[in-house]
C-alpha cells in the first residue's frame, strides 16, 4: 500500500479496495414485519456480514440503511469477502424460509483506486472514513448488480491476477463519468474452492418505468401499416414488458417505436417476440424480447437503464425510520 499524508488536513491519499454490498428485497421484508422484527433482522444480517469482513481483514467504513461498505488493503481480501458473503447468504435465506420470512438477497460492487482517507466531523461527533471518486465508483458498480451477483471494476480485477474467477468485460456507463467503464462479475476463488451461488437467472439489469410507445404487428416478415399504443413497463438490454389494451397471441412479432427519456434518442429499429402473457386490471400484459435492435438503439436503451438503475440505487439507500 502507498499513501501521501496531509498532515494539516488530518488526512492522507492512499490506494484502498472498496466494496459496498447491499439488499435486495429488503422492502419486501420491512412490509411484511413489525419494525422492531425488521431491526432485529437487518441487525442480524449486518452482523454476519461484518463477521465476514473482519475475518478478511477488512475495515467496515459504515452501514448505510441496508448496505454495508467495506475498505480493503488487499483487492484479493476484497473479492473473496464478497464471495463469503453471497455464500453466507444461503444460510440467511434458510433462517427466513424456516421463519416464513421473504428471501433477501445480496449485490456487492468492488472497485480499487486512490481514496482520501481521515476523520470527518468536529468534537461533537466525528468519524474515520475514506472518500472520493473511487468510492463513489464502487457503490455506482453495486448499483449494476442483480441479485447474488458480484461485480467488479476491470482495475480491481487486473490487480488480482488470476486470483478469482470472473466473466468476460461488460461496458457500462457511470452517471458523473465521461468515460465508459469496463467491470466483471466474480463468479469465485479457485483455489479457495469457493463458488457465488448465483440467484438471478437474468444476465442484465431490467428497471421499471412508464414509457408511452406506438408499435406495429408483423406478418411474414411484413410489417402492418396500422399503429397502436402502449406502455412499457419495464425496461432491460435485452426486452421489455409491455401493457396493451387487446390481447395478442404468444411468439407475435412487434416493430416498436419509442421515444427514450433523458437520452434524447427515439429508437425506430427495434424489434421483439411475445415470449409471455397474462391478463391485467382489464388489460393485457406482454413479456417481449428483443429480436433486432440497431447498434445506436442498443447502446441508448442499456445508457437508460444504467442511468436509472443507479437512480433507483442511490434512492434504496434510506435511513431506519426513528
Amino acid at each position: 500500500m502507498t499513501s501521501k499524508r496531509d498532515d494539516n488536513a488530518s488526512m492522507e491519499l492512499r490506494q484502498a479496495t472498496i466494496l459496498f454490498a447491499d439488499l435486495r428485497g429488503f422492502s419486501a421484508i420491512f412490509s411484511a414485519c413489525a419494525p422492531a422484527k425488521m431491526f432485529e433482522l437487518l441487525n442480524r444480517w449486518l452482523v454476519r456480514m461484518s463477521e465476514i469482513a473482519i475475518a478478511q481483514q477488512g475495515t467496515i467504513d459504515s452501514f448505510i440503511g441496508d448496505a454495508i461498505m467495506v475498505v480493503f488493503d488487499d483487492p484479493r481480501r476484497a473479492l473473496e469477502c464478497a464471495v463469503d458473503m453471497q455464500v453466507a447468504m444461503q444460510g440467511v435465506n434458510r433462517a427466513h424460509r424456516d421463519a416464513k420470512l421473504p428471501e433477501i438477497y445480496l449485490g456487492i460492487g468492488v472497485n480499487s483506486g486512490e481514496v482520501v482517507a481521515g476523520v470527518l466531523g468536529s468534537p461533537l461527533y466525528s468519524a474515520k472514513t475514506v472518500v472520493g471518486e473511487e468510492v463513489n465508483l464502487a457503490a455506482r458498480i453495486e448499483a449494476f448488480c442483480l441479485r447474488g451477483q458480484i461485480l467488479a471494476s476491470e482495475v480491481t480485477c487486473g490487480l488480482c491476477g488470476e486470483f478469482a474467477d470472473t466473466g468476460e468485460p461488460m461496458e457500462v456507463h457511470v452517471k458523473g463519468r465521461d468515460q465508459s467503464v469496463m467491470l466483471r462479475e466474480v463468479h469465485g476463488i479457485p483455489s479457495a474452492g469457493k463458488r457465488v451461488p448465483r440467484q438471478e437467472g437474468r444476465r442484465s439489469p431490467r428497471v421499471q418505468v412508464r414509457i408511452p410507445f406506438s408499435y406495429q404487428l408483423l406478418a411474414n416478415d411484413l410489417v402492418s401499416q396500422v399503429r397502436a399504443q402502449g406502455s412499457i413497463l419495464y425496461l432491460g438490454a435485452r426486452g421489455v414488458l409491455i401493457e396493451l389494451d387487446r390481447k395478442l397471441g404468444l411468439f407475435e412479432e412487434l416493430k416498436l417505436d419509442v421515444e427514450l427519456p433523458l437520452t434524447g434518442y427515439r429508437a425506430t429499429d427495434l424489434y421483439g417476440r411475445i415470449v409471455n402473457a397474462k391478463p391485467h386490471e382489464g388489460r393485457y400484459r406482454f413479456g417481449v424480447e428483443f429480436t433486432s435492435l440497431g447498434t445506436e438503439t442498443s447502446r441508448n436503451i442499456r445508457a437508460l437503464v444504467q442511468l436509472l438503475v443507479q437512480a433507483i440505487g442511490s434512492e434504496h439507500r434510506f435511513p431506519l425510520p426513528r
